[in-house]
């Protein structure tokens, strides 16, 4: 029989050629599908830290050095532990609230406020709140009304019969350092950092001893954002605010009371309206807090929660129309 010759092989068109060439094999086309799938989850992943606060506010994360430009303003939440103390400043001035207790004599714990204020560069306040005079907010801040300069010390015209009391105001009058009492309504301004006076009106509601009650409250807003200090206030003097028709709404809420369920009352938070909400408290502390109820009205209200004895130190900078956690 004849053989037949094989039929004769025709190279591919150049184009073809060219398409083979560039088919991935199955492992390629695997990978592919691999790194398109971590291209969109990282894309959800981004989407959902800028926006899963809701609101109207839109919050991002900013990574790196902090450099602040002349319209940024960064409030840090210093992790002071079972206490407060928060740190407010712009390019070019700085404001210090309270400022946690003071360190024990003799004690090898570091002392938190004074290694931020350092480490930040800080070494002129132009106020100092002293929002109440409970030790675990003024405490901290007699070593800094002796180390830096400080413009004026902001306090509410009431008293308080402890030994950390008495050691604030000497050294308020050793370092010849002003002092303000102020009123509901007052307005207090360095640069662009500008608060309102909300509380506490004088006499302050609730008990006569009530420290708490006499905190003072202030808002501080910078263009289409906004923070609320409440220090200690309690049920009495939030209610006092909500009856005041004191414009409150904040994108942030720093929680009164360190999340005590004798603060952050219903009518409170529905007046303030808060996107994220910071707690500053120590871990394990002896008074339970933040207290179940706290946590459950603020979720509830698809508010965010933030606590300084799970995140340490909590900064976030505004520019006046967002406002970027700094990591």
């Amino acid at each position: 029989m004849r053989n037949n010759p094989p039929p004769r092989r025709t190279a591919p068109p150049p184009a073809a050629t060219r398409a083979i060439r560039k088919r991935p094999t199955k492992r390629r086309r695997r990978s592919s599908r691999g790194k398109k799938f971590f291209l969109v989850m990282l894309f959800i992943l981004a989407f959902a830290l800028i926006y899963n606060f809701g609101g109207e506010q839109i919050f991002g994360v900013r990574t790196g050095d902090v450099v602040l430009e002349l319209n940024e303003i960064m409030v840090s939440f210093i992790d002071v532990g079972q206490g407060d103390s928060i740190l407010i400043r712009s390019a070019n001035h700085a404001v210090l609230i309270d400022g946690g207790e003071a360190p024990r004599r003799n004690s090898t714990r570091r002392n938190a406020l004074r290694d931020y204020l350092r480490e930040a560069g800080v070494r002129r306040l132009d106020y100092v709140v002293a929002t109440h005079p409970d030790s675990d907010h003024i405490g901290g801040l007699i070593d800094v009304l002796g180390r830096l300069d400080i413009g004026r010390v902001i306090m509410p015209d009431i008293t308080h019969n402890t030994e950390t009391f008495a050691n604030f105001l000497a050294a308020i009058d050793n370092n010849n350092i002003p002092v303000t009492f102020p009123n509901p309504g007052d307005s207090i301004r360095i640069g662009i950092i500008e608060f309102t006076v909300i509380a506490p009106p004088n006499p302050h509601p609730g008990p006569a001893n009530s420290n708490n009650n006499a905190s003072i409250v202030l808002r501080l807003e910078h263009g289409q954002t906004s923070f609320l200090f409440t220090g200690d206030a309690e049920r009495e003097l939030e209610q006092w605010i909500v009856n005041s028709g004191a414009n409150i709404e904040s994108s942030v809420l720093k929680v009164g009371h360190h999340g005590s369920r004798t603060s952050s009352t219903e009518a409170f938070l529905d007046a303030v309206n808060p996107t994220a909400a910071v707690i500053s408290l120590a871990a394990n502390n002896s008074h339970g807090h933040p207290h179940r109820e706290v946590i459950d009205r603020l979720t509830d209200r698809g508010i965010n929660i933030y606590r300084t004895d799970q995140l340490g130190t909590i900064r976030m900078i505004t520019n006046g129309q967002q406002i970027y956690f700094h990591r």
